[in-house]
């Protein structure tokens, strides 16, 4: 298997959650080439699931891969960029199937024991796909639910043979943040004749940056980040709607809850003070990653003495990930792998080296013959 060319070939193809179709049928068509025997295969929207069947099975070992890509325009320059103009595999989850796709085919050469199963999930960027492929496949698929189950991230920043993960919590719950104001236009020249919603927005944001540092306990961790703050038409046209996009990041569900209760009351005060309408949505909203404390030693332990792979005991990051609902009711373990990238996540000159690849197939199959 030319894992090489396949990366090549799912970087080229990127698209958005739940509308993977051309990514469904480049896998499937892989998959279709490889031996069948021992093989079982299921669809689900846009995603895959694939059993392999061991030799002596006691239990179902998971690896979950993430398919989408982003809506960004790549500047890599590379001579197998994206094809599809605004979008692009800036996250690295064309590298992620590429693994999967190499992890499957080392399972059929080599069996392990145990059954394997391996989910191409979408949407993990948004709006989630994780969640629903889980309910799907405890509600009609339950052969194809893992007993334990792993992924992993690439991570620009440590270099290729490293893996770096802790026990506990790894990532944080995410909220997605949009607040739209809704007020009355008008002439520039009369603003006392309208209720100007651009002054409005800038207001509600500066009063939202005093949450995390008022209202969130300084033992605790959260952050509230406006990305995208847009109001107006033209110049000289007081603003009638405004618009904040963010995201909100918190180290447990209850702090989540309180940034959102508190949100939610000073978006009252806005409309309250500046005679408008302000709605809140809250777009997608994943759970944090929590790693199997035994699991993830025993994966620790692992590839401290696996050759050619360095492990490291990473810190929790703020990172959103919706692998946090499979580890919500399953054990499970994400990692980090390092893909030695001057560029970080989510740019649009993210070039993950290809040596990865050579490696972590491999390593993944060894470690599940373990388990």
């Amino acid at each position: 298997m030319d894992l090489l060319k396949i990366r090549r070939d799912l970087h080229e193809i990127p698209e958005i959650g739940f509308q993977e179709w051309k990514t469904q049928t480049y896998l499937k068509a892989h998959i279709d080439t490889l031996s069948q025997d021992r093989l079982e295969v299921v669809e689900w929207k846009t995603g895959l699931a694939v059993k392999v069947r061991g030799t002596a099975s006691t239990k179902t070992i998971g690896w979950r891969t993430d398919i989408d890509g982003l809506p960004i325009t790549e500047e890599t320059g590379l001579p197998f960029q994206s094809a599809h103009p605004g979008y692009m595999h800036a996250c690295g989850h064309d590298v992620h199937m590429t693994i999967a796709l190499g992890l499957l085919n080392r399972l059929i050469e080599e069996p392990i024991a145990d059954d394997a199963v391996i989910l191409f999930q979408p949407a993990e960027e948004g709006p989630g796909g994780a969640l629903p492929f889980r309910e799907w496949l405890k509600n009609d698929q339950p052969a194809f639910l893992p007993d334990q189950i792993y992924a992993l991230h690439i991570a620009p920043e440590h270099p290729v043979g490293t893996v770096a993960t802790k026990p506990g919590l790894l990532f944080a719950n995410t909220s997605e943040l949009y607040i739209d104001l809704h007020g009355k236009g008008g002439h520039a020249a009369f603003p006392h004749l309208t209720e100007d919603m651009a002054v409005a927005a800038a207001s509600l944001l500066m009063q939202l940056q005093t949450i995390v540092s008022r209202n969130v306990n300084p033992m605790d961790s959260a952050v509230l980040t406006v990305g995208k703050l847009s109001a107006g038409t033209v110049q000289n046209i007081i603003a009638e709607h405004a618009r904040l996009e963010g995201t909100i990041r918190t180290l447990n569900l209850e702090s989540m809850l309180r940034v959102k209760k508190r949100i939610e009351a000073i978006c009252r005060a806005v409309e309250e003070g500046y005679n408008c309408r302000v709605s809140i949505d809250y777009g997608s909203s994943y759970l944090e990653v929590n790693n199997d404390e035994e699991l993830a030693e025993a994966f620790l332990r692992f590839a401290d003495e696996y050759a050619g792979v360095h492990a490291v005991r990473s810190e929790a990051a703020m990172t959103g990930e919706d692998f946090g609902y499979f580890t919500e009711e399953l054990p499970g373990v994400m990692f980090w792998a390092g893909v030695d990238s001057p560029f970080g996540l989510h740019h649009s000159k993210l070039n993950p080296d290809e040596a990865i690849l050579e490696i972590m197939p491999e390593f993944i199959h060894d470690f599940f013959r373990t388990r």
